[in-house]
């Protein structure tokens, strides 16, 4: 199937193209695959998303926690270092 682009679409596919390193057909094919993925996240199958996320919290992020970090609190020191503040501020 052919696609009849209108030209303000086929200009900024070129220029995409151009900022990327692709032809207009590979700006196009990217940005479209990009936005595929990132609607794909938003759907829901088998359970509702805080199920999923909890499931993912406890498999793949949790278990990569020291042992010796677990449920203990940060120091102020620490969150400081964390978030970038120093003596001059952030």
């Amino acid at each position: 199937m052919a696609l009849n682009l209108l030209p303000e679409l086929e200009i900024l596919a070129e220029e995409v193209g151009q900022l990327a390193g692709e032809s207009p057909n590979e700006a196009i094919r990217h940005a479209l695959e990009e936005r595929k993925e990132r609607l794909a996240l938003r759907v829901v199958r088998g359970g509702d998303r805080k199920a999923q996320i909890r499931h993912w919290l406890e498999t793949e992020v949790w278990p990569q926690i020291p042992a010796e970090a677990l449920g203990r609190r940060l120091s102020r020191a620490e969150e400081d270092e964390i978030l970038g503040y120093g003596p001059a501020g952030a």
